[in-house]
């Protein structure tokens, strides 16, 4: 199956080293290019991509409000943010507003085509990178946004797994540290991810620290 890519950044010369970068794969190909948010919202609509790489700061709506449109309209559509280091402040309303993943401008063009199809196929991200100033951002905020009673719908080897999630463990590494095969930890992360109505673990990291299961340093 070839994947299908929306690119969405003001700048031209950014689309162009994306474009060739996307089309030189054989499973994947670019189905459209947006300048800012609003066209990305309509080309989204048009072109039917299966994933978006979608820029933070853009003129008129930006690539947050873009993606909460496009996912509102198309819940199964695939957003990858492309941050910076000065965009700390956007971290949070990223995350909450469905995105499946973080990149950073700077990542090597292998680690970007790989988080295409890690997040076409079901997978979530976040660039390491930038993952504890995630981290940080959702534990500044959980006194306010506090899920904690949703805890109360997961068993308790689903907290046990959620909560290694939620620390960058893989599935081979969870299944190693709790003693039990792979495939039952991805059958955990599919049942909390639906109990709790999450997309993906990106947002399963941001929902642990919310709901204050684990907080920074432990």
């Amino acid at each position: 199956m070839t994947v299908r890519v929306l690119l969405a950044d003001d700048e031209a010369l950014v689309r162009a080293g994306l474009r060739l970068l996307v089309d030189n794969e054989p499973d994947l190909t670019v189905v459209g290019e947006a300048a800012d948010g609003a066209e990305a919202v309509v080309l989204a609509e048009r072109t039917d991509p299966d994933v978006i790489l979608m820029d933070i700061r853009m003129p008129g709506i930006d690539g947050i409000e873009a993606a909460r449109r496009i996912i509102a309209a198309r819940p199964g559509c695939r957003i990858v943010v492309l941050t910076t280091f000065r965009e700390d402040r956007y971290l949070h309303e990223a995350l909450r507003s469905g995105v499946s993943g973080f990149l950073l401008k700077v990542s090597p063009p292998q680690q970007m085509l790989d988080a295409i199809r890690i997040v076409a196929d079901g997978g979530g991200l976040i660039d390491p990178s930038v993952t504890l100033r995630v981290i940080e951002s959702f534990a500044g905020l959980s006194a306010r946004t506090s899920r904690a009673a949703d805890l109360g719908r997961l068993s308790p080897r689903e907290l046990d797994v959620l909560t290694l999630v939620a620390r960058g463990l893989s599935n081979a590494e969870i299944a190693a540290r709790l003693f039990i095969g792979e495939a039952t930890v991805k059958t955990h992360v599919a049942n909390f991810l639906a109990k709790l109505d999450l997309r993906d673990r990106v947002q399963a990291v941001a929902f642990a620290y919310e709901s204050g299961l684990i907080r920074p340093g432990e």
